[in-house]
């Protein structure tokens, strides 16, 4: 077993365990627990059977869909019942075992059950390991947009195993690295050669590559969580967590437009092609820097662009991001690589312009995961 430890310093400190053989560390962080409760999707019913056996405590598997459909009122009460008929006390603790959706309801269930009880965190997926299992988000959907209704809750500690990868379709680890490459353009550029370096090591489950990109993304989070954990206001380039956010604005919206048939990293890798270009139109980015995303994210085999008669289904539904504040519309924008800022109320046909260029890109990858000068344009760094 070869692991390293992340320290993530926000309110409640914990750590982030990152290497092959990382869940066999379980027991000894639910030794004081009196039950753990497992939740899980279907297709990891061996490995929640393994984590079962390997806990000298008494345990409760609870089956959740797989992916967003998931993240429901429906599966939610389904959860709490059957912690209620178990008779889970604050003795006890949940274990979150998937992919990001399933350790964002797991840790909206540990959050809410008894208002809060210990919660670990075993993403499976480089999504999960590298986002939604780091920096105490959780949600659940709404039919009006995705993560609606969350609550902040830090996990006791987040084991990323990462020979959960090794069984993962080649699509479901490309989604991930949308995520990783995010963490590149706002924090770490290092991470961006490392992909342009070799495309394909960084696609390699098994190979030293995507340890290192996984280890650096998990990082770049853990030190913004750590100094923002609730997502202050931010204010032009005075900004927090909310720079996590990045590509997400559009993101989201295409992820809902698609009912959510495109993975996460997919309608992501869209969502910061789009702001690059946004931010190369409003003169903030240099064109070089604006192109690296669509090169970089080709590279990867992700998605850079969305059919241009979509746009105005896709705007609106923006008005109900989570970042929009007042009616007042929030991108996360570059200025250039490490340094973002919030932008506001950006022209609505700088907006349009910016979208439809990506679609008229010839060398953009088309999504989906069934089978599964502008120089002087208007907008306001808020």
């Amino acid at each position: 077993m070869k692991v390293s430890a992340i320290d993530v310093t926000a309110e409640r400190p914990y750590q982030v365990v990152v290497g092959t053989g990382a869940l066999e560390l379980l027991p000894q962080y639910v030794a004081e627990q009196r039950r753990i409760a497992v939740i899980h999707p279907p297709v990891l019913r061996e490995q929640a059977s393994r984590v079962r056996t390997a806990c000298d405590c008494q345990t409760l598997s609870i089956e959740v869909p797989a992916g967003e459909e998931a993240k429901t009122g429906e599966t939610l009460q389904r959860c709490w019942n059957a912690l209620a008929e178990a008779g889970f006390t604050r003795s006890d603790a949940i274990v979150g075992l998937g992919g990001g959706a399933t350790t964002d309801l797991a840790g909206f269930v540990a959050s809410t059950w008894l208002r809060g009880v210990t919660y670990v965190s075993v993403p499976t997926t480089v999504l999960g390991m590298v986002d939604a299992a780091v920096g105490g988000k959780t949600g659940i959907n709404l039919s009006a947009g995705k993560n609606l209704v969350g609550t902040f809750y830090e996990p006791y500690t987040v084991l990323c195993d990462l020979s959960f990868l090794e069984s993962l379709p080649v699509e479901e680890i490309r989604s991930g690295m949308a995520e990783v490459v995010k963490a590149g353009f706002i924090a770490d550029p290092a991470i961006l050669s490392i992909v342009e370096d070799d495309p394909a090591a960084a696609l390699d489950p098994r190979g030293e590559v995507i340890c290192t990109l996984v280890k650096r993304a998990i990082a770049v989070k853990a030190a913004v969580v750590g100094d923002d954990l609730r997502e202050r206001t931010s204010v032009g380039r005075d900004i927090g967590r909310e720079q996590l956010n990045y590509g997400h604005t559009l993101g989201h919206a295409i992820e809902r437009d698609q009912d959510y048939r495109w993975r996460h990293g997919e309608a992501i890798s869209v969502g910061m092609a789009f702001v690059a270009e946004l931010s190369r139109r409003l003169g903030l980015l240099d064109d070089d820097t604006a192109a690296r995303h669509g090169m970089v994210l080709r590279a990867l085999g992700l998605p850079t662009s969305y059919p241009a008669e979509s746009w105005p289904r896709l705007r609106e539904t923006m008005n109900l991001d989570k970042k929009t504040r007042a009616s007042t519309l929030r991108f996360v924008v570059l200025e250039e690589l490490g340094r973002t800022a919030i932008l506001e109320n950006p022209d609505e046909d700088l907006l349009q312009a910016s979208f439809e260029a990506l679609s008229a890109d010839a060398g953009s990858v088309t999504g989906g995961s069934e089978g599964r000068s502008e120089t002087g344009e208007s907008g306001t760094l808020g």
